[in-house]
């Protein structure tokens, strides 16, 4: 190869400090999962000031009128959903990260291992766009729901602008969906 072509198919390798910053802002979720479940877990033995936190991170702003937070059902759901959605991006990460390393910086060799993930198989571009764009779409799905349940606490325009961008979100993952198959569809034919 020349000079030039080498060191432009080179210069993929740039991309390995922002996966492993990635892996970093990764270990940043985990840990303010633990600190939430601790929170929870503490609320739920009485300790009212994981329970005034939990209340807080959650924006259950007046729910409870200048009295001490109870934990209700709402409460734990909010935070449960709240989880759940840390977990949901970290899977948004995950697919951000062996994904795109696989895809645009170097093979992993996992063939073969027990436990290589059933998607990174027939993992690309394309393929990890819709995979990326379904995730988002949870992501929001999860986010919008809290929003619902804590609707008191938002105005009109808060939840209207939060539901049209939602429904961007899926229409943009319809789109790309569509698009992929067209494209799948196109390459068959020509095979």
């Amino acid at each position: 190869m020349r000079p030039l072509p080498r060191l432009i198919f080179a210069s993929r390798w740039l991309q390995l400090p922002l996966y492993l910053g990635l892996i970093l802002a990764q270990g940043v979720y985990v840990f303010h999962f633990w600190v939430e479940l601790l929170h929870l877990i503490e609320a739920a033995f009485g300790n009212q000031h994981a329970l005034e936190l939990l209340v807080k991170s959650i924006g259950y702003k007046d729910a409870f009128a200048g009295e001490a937070p109870k934990l209700t059902e709402t409460v734990i759901m909010l935070v449960v959903l709240g989880l759940i959605d840390v977990v949901m991006i970290s899977n948004l990460l995950i697919m951000v990260i062996v994904g795109g390393y696989e895809t645009f910086v170097s093979r992993m060799d996992l063939e073969g291992h027990p436990d290589q993930p059933e998607w990174l198989s027939h993992v690309n571009a394309s393929v990890l766009k819709v995979k990326l764009a379904t995730a988002i779409i949870g992501i929001s799905s999860i986010h919008l729901l809290k929003t619902f349940i804590n609707a008191e606490n938002y105005s009109d325009k808060v939840l209207i602008a939060q539901t049209v961008i939602h429904i961007a979100f899926l229409f943009s993952a319809m789109a790309i969906a569509y698009t992929d198959k067209l494209m799948s569809q196109s390459t068959a034919a020509a095979h």
